[in-house]
């Protein structure tokens, strides 16, 4: 599966050679040497992508919520995509057909990378239920800049917790195509991190994301101090 999985940005030529980027227009002074310095080092941070994925329920926006509330403490520049956020604006001409699907997370992809080339660290929060789709959004970044999390909470649980009563509309039929229930979700066949929530604070989920993060050289822990 893993030999299956769309390379990512730098290795897209046949040899495995990065691909030449387009060479930026001529500029002089003080602007052509502040856009010569990349955005990470202007934010003293090295920009990537944490991917969770995993049932409705599962505790993704929560532990993107505190990963993110912690990062910014120690003066990381964040951002937080939310996949239910974003059905309210930019996807809100999207269904949850496995086409709408497919589409809600090549759009996510295409707005978390435009976010990594301003130098910030995203948090995807979205249920992306296919492997393939998930696959293509590590395939727009560069090698090492996405880190899968599958929050691995059990159906039952998430049903459990079924705050917006989404489950229960589902097993009555009042929605149709709803992942877990009459959809698929198929699970993560090799994701950097598996968070199981069942009986966790969220801040021992989140610390487990955090330590994973410093083991790979991602964070310089603390920025400041």
């Amino acid at each position: 599966a893993a030999a299956d999985r769309r390379p990512c940005r730098e290795c897209r030529t046949s040899d495995n050679r990065p691909i030449a980027s387009e060479s930026p227009p001529t500029l002089s002074g003080d602007t052509a040497a502040m856009l010569a310095q990349p955005q990470s080092e202007l934010r003293l941070q090295r920009p990537f992508v944490i991917w969770l994925t995993g049932l409705s329920g599962a505790g993704k926006s929560t532990l993107a919520g505190w990963v993110s509330a912690e990062l910014r403490q120690k003066g990381f520049g964040t951002y937080i995509l939310d996949g239910d956020d974003l059905r309210h604006g930019l996807n809100n001409d999207l269904g949850f057909s496995a086409a709408d699907r497919k589409e809600n997370v090549r759009r996510l992809a295409h707005v978390a990378t435009l976010m990594y080339d301003a130098g910030l660290i995203i948090l995807v929060a979205c249920i992306s239920p296919f492997q393939s789709e998930r696959d293509f959004a590590r395939g727009m970044l560069p090698c090492g800049r996405f880190v899968e999390v599958f929050v691995d909470t059990p159906l039952s649980l998430c049903e459990k917790r079924d705050t917006k009563g989404l489950y229960r509309r589902a097993r009555a039929g009042e929605i149709s195509e709803f992942t877990g229930i009459d959809s698929p979700y198929e699970r993560p066949v090799d994701a950097e991190i598996i968070v199981d929530t069942t009986g966790r604070s969220v801040s021992d989920s989140g610390s487990e994301v955090l330590d994973f993060l410093i083991q790979r050289q991602l964070l310089k822990w603390p920025v400041h101090g």
